[in-house]
């Protein structure tokens, strides 16, 4: 019976001692991890928005709300995480920075960022967290003339589809090779950030 008593007291303690520990890493680690992700969106911020001097938090900002408004539009794998306003330096808003998660992705969960300008135009989009099968669902992460990523820069902000034929219309993207389902994913979220945007240019994002 001692035995037992003693066995179980070493357990105890060595349970409190362990989740001692492990509380005082997360301590220690929360704010470098913080900030780590801080500068992440900053940098995908100003990779689709080069011409903002600075970005703010969109005020009333709510993202179950945006979230919800873009669902009910049909887009059930997307997830509105934030949005800014893109700044000059004079402080006049130039455009808006949001970011989207979506499920749909073949590896899981991508999060990225896209820029839409005052006047309507898709300056690109910048992934902070992507999964997908290395050489195939990879590249749309790519960046520069012939990717995946370029045929959304300097684009109207509309609804896309997604093509395996080669596009043919303004509205239509063409499929990363042997990834439709990463393109899909991509595209679906860039549609999702689309619609929010124009519920912000139409006053009713946050009704």
């Amino acid at each position: 019976m001692n035995k037992l008593v003693k066995d179980a007291l070493v357990l105890t303690c060595i349970t409190v001692i362990a989740g001692f520990a492990l509380g005082l890493v997360y301590e220690i680690t929360k704010a470098p991890i913080a900030k780590a992700q801080e500068e992440a969106l900053q940098k995908a911020y100003q990779s689709v928005f080069d011409t903002a001097d600075s970005f703010e938090e969109l005020n009333g900002f709510d993202s179950t709300k945006a979230t919800e408004l873009v669902q009910k539009a049909g887009y059930t794998d997307d997830t509105i995480d934030n949005c800014v306003e893109a700044l000059d330096a004079g402080g006049t808003v130039l455009g808006y920075v949001i970011t989207v998660t979506t499920s749909a992705g073949y590896g899981g969960n991508i999060t990225f960022s896209v820029g839409i300008t005052n006047d309507s135009k898709i300056n690109g989009y910048s992934i902070t967290s992507i999964s997908e099968t290395a050489g195939l669902g990879m590249k749309a992460r790519d960046t520069g003339k012939g990717t995946f990523s370029s045929q959304f820069e300097n684009r109207d902000a509309e609804i896309f589809t997604v093509t395996k034929g080669g596009a043919s219309s303004s509205s239509e993207i063409d499929a990363i090779s042997a990834a439709t389902i990463t393109s899909k994913a991509m595209t679906g979220g860039i549609n999702a950030s689309v619609t929010y945007f124009n519920s912000l240019v139409g006053g009713a994002a946050n009704e």
